[in-house]
């Protein structure tokens, strides 16, 4: 047994800050909260407790430390790119991100799909880093914003993705391209509906796949069980992921009013991505792209702050290596910062993100969950910031981090 004892927790639910934080802890779970403390105490004196901070896309297999634009696409071989992970979900987990969604490979890995692989070396206890749900490789057609061939518009022949890998074009390929993900491990399925801002693919809110397809890759994922993410920028093109049953828009910078609505009324989940506006560095960019950055950015600043006030279900995600691994709490900041309360914004990171992965064992500090536990330096309620200085973190009741 042993007990966290701190000035307060918070309760996401109510948003209410409880004072002093006490938590008992057995194992891998929480036994109890508030009362006497018992067994081992760890004193984190006038720290403020939270469940572990989610982060609902990321992508530890990109981006950290060594990794250059452009050439690391080519160069890059998965085991070089699962080493360099190892580093970038160490430092996910010290930040106190003990969840995340790995959003989608798009490089070539002869059909592995390592952010499996690397979820269970980190639940194997091989190397630190968070929990992970792990989509496999994104689905996304040829010449499509996921086509990792498009960032850099590489020639005919150079790095071609395999269907196991991702390209899939007509309904039979897209659903044998959710199945080969299904059989390897993935947990969701990523699709890219369409066109983004840092590839050469035109119109970053273009249509990339029909509707045909995309009911055909829901029916696969929903069939087995698995939700559907959509990395989708364009109005027309989030309706016709949220009438096709997609469960998860990644972005959503140019919605209407009533591509909102359709959120809504569907329960469909939005992940905003919003801190990447004001954070990713396009200067060195091909001028088109830097042009498309211009026009979106200001957007994504904004349609975040429309679907909060309509009521949309939002989840925090960064799209790291957008925001650097281990920045993730930035994107809070952000979120605060475009308009939505502290509260909403700890929820969106804790038990909506929760809810997103279809779980019910963490997301809150509640007796009988998972003992995923961080501490910050005051109270998050009042001041998100404090979320960017995380000072202890414990996950599955095991300490990774204390200051």
């Amino acid at each position: 047994m042993v007990t966290l004892k701190a000035a307060g927790l918070v309760d996401v639910d109510t948003g209410e800050l409880i004072t002093p934080g006490i938590i008992r802890v057995d194992g891998d779970r929480i036994v109890g909260i508030g009362g006497e403390p018992e067994g081992e105490v760890i004193d984190l004196g006038d720290q403020i407790l939270l469940p572990g901070l989610m982060d609902m896309e990321v992508n530890l297999l990109m981006g950290g430390r060594g990794e250059r634009p452009v050439y690391s696409t080519v160069q890059d071989d998965p085991p070089t790119r699962m080493l360099r992970a190892v580093g970038n979900a160490r430092r996910t987990l010290r930040a106190g991100f003990t969840t995340v969604r790995n959003l989608g490979l798009f490089v070539k890995t002869g059909g592995y799909l390592l952010d499996v692989a690397l979820g269970r070396a980190i639940d194997a206890g091989w190397i630190d880093g968070p929990r992970i749900v792990p989509a496999g490789h994104a689905i996304t057609p040829t010449g499509g914003h996921l086509d990792p061939t498009m960032f850099a518009a590489f020639a005919p022949n150079i790095m071609e993705l395999t269907l196991e890998e991702g390209i899939a074009n007509g309904v039979d390929e897209v659903r044998k391209a959710v199945r080969y993900q299904i059989k390897h491990g993935a947990q969701l399925i990523k699709v890219c509906v369409s066109g983004g801002v840092m590839s050469l693919t035109g119109e970053p809110g273009a249509q990339h796949y029909s509707f045909d397809e995309l009911c055909a890759i829901v029916d696969e994922a929903h069939r087995r069980g698995l939700r559907v993410a959509s990395h989708t920028h364009g109005a027309e093109a989030v309706k016709q992921a949220v009438q096709a049953g997609i469960d998860c828009i990644e972005h959503g910078f140019l919605m209407d009013d009533e591509a909102i609505e359709m959120l809504v009324a569907n329960k469909t989940f939005l992940v905003p991505t919003t801190r990447l506006a004001d954070a990713m560095d396009v200067s060195k960019s091909p001028p088109e792209l830097q042009a498309k950055a211009a026009e979106m950015f200001p957007k994504a600043r904004i349609s975040v702050k429309k679907a909060y006030d309509a009521g949309v279900k939002i989840a925090v995600g960064t799209d790291a290596p957008a925001i650097p691994h281990g920045k993730n709490a930035d994107e809070l900041v952000a979120l605060v910062e475009r308009g939505m309360s502290e509260a909403a914004v700890l929820r969106a990171a804790t038990a909506t993100a929760a809810e997103l992965i279809n779980v019910d064992d963490r997301g809150r500090l509640a007796e009988g969950l998972i003992a995923d536990i961080i501490a910050v330096p005051g109270n998050p309620l009042s001041d998100i910031t404090v979320t960017q200085d995380v000072r202890f973190v414990m996950k599955g009741g095991k300490v990774f981090v204390h200051k």
